[in-house]
Formats: structure tokens, C-alpha cells, sequence
């Protein structure tokens, strides 16, 4: 398995993680309104990240 993909899948995950620990926390109101948004805005910048680099590595075969 390629590097790049391996990096975008890890990307992928924690961006998901992240919004999902974001979503949870806004509906909970557990936290700083500020706080949430920056760790929703870094989630999505590491989701959108992991899935452009997963889509845009070909595969090679070896």
C-alpha cells in the first residue's frame, strides 16, 4: 500500500473523529463555542485533506 494513501486514510479518520467529538460536544454544550469551532475547522481541513490525497494517489503495482 502506497504511503500517501496510507497518510490520507489516517487523515480521513481523524477527521472524522473529530467532527463527530465536535457534533457531540455542540449538542451537549459541554464546552467554549470558540473551542469547538476550532476543532471543527481543523476536523474538516484533515478530512477534506486524507480524502484528496486518497483519491488523487494512483495505485501502483509493484
Amino acid at each position: 500500500m502506497n504511503l500517501k494513501r496510507t497518510f490520507g486514510t489516517i487523515l480521513s479518520v481523524l477527521g472524522i473523529v473529530g467532527l463527530i467529538y465536535t457534533g457531540i460536544a455542540i449538542i451537549n454544550h459541554s464546552t467554549q463555542v470558540t473551542t469547538m469551532v476550532v476543532i471543527g475547522i481543523i476536523s474538516l481541513i484533515f478530512f477534506t485533506t486524507g480524502i484528496s490525497l486518497v483519491r488523487n494517489t494512483k495505485d501502483e503495482a509493484a
